[in-house]
């Protein structure tokens, strides 16, 4: 009995409409971070790697110590700081963080202004003859 419970709530869970946006947001977001990095490794870093000398970011390393070789053969690999791929990583962030910001930015503006727009209807004046109806009611009942 407990289990046909579980999965009733699970199911309930599952369907509720949170969810699902949460699940295509995460796809989404999946496709978008894959386009970000795209446009970042493919298009900025090397513009900005020929306008600074025409090399690549992710080459940029500190070597703390050399390979020892034997030959042709590396007997030890070359210990270093890789930091043009860390470059390359904050560089993808910003990026992505920016367009996050104006893609959230744009949303609230369109939910402001559509919240906006059925507070900016004022209700339509009454007539004339309403109100003057409405006066002599009211001076009739204090009459009595």
């Amino acid at each position: 009995m407990a289990k046909s419970s579980f999965w009733a709530d699970f199911k309930a869970f599952a369907m509720k409409g949170n969810v699902i946006d949460m699940a295509i947001g995460i796809v989404i977001g999946a496709a978008f971070g894959k386009i970000i990095t795209s446009l970042v490794n493919d298009l900025i870093m090397p513009a900005l790697g020929g306008l600074l000398g025409a090399f690549n970011f992710t080459d940029l390393k500190v070597v703390l110590c050399q390979a020892v070789m034997n030959g042709e053969e590396v007997v030890k690999p070359a210990v270093s700081l890789n930091y043009g791929n860390f470059i390359q990583e904050v560089v993808n962030f910003l990026i992505i963080a920016l367009s996050i910001f104006l893609v959230i930015r744009a949303f609230m503006k369109l939910r402001k202004k559509k919240e906006e727009e059925p507070a900016a209807a004022a209700p339509a004046p009454r007539p004339d003859d309403v109100v003057l109806l409405e006066e002599i009611r009211d001076l009739l009942k204090t009459e009595k």
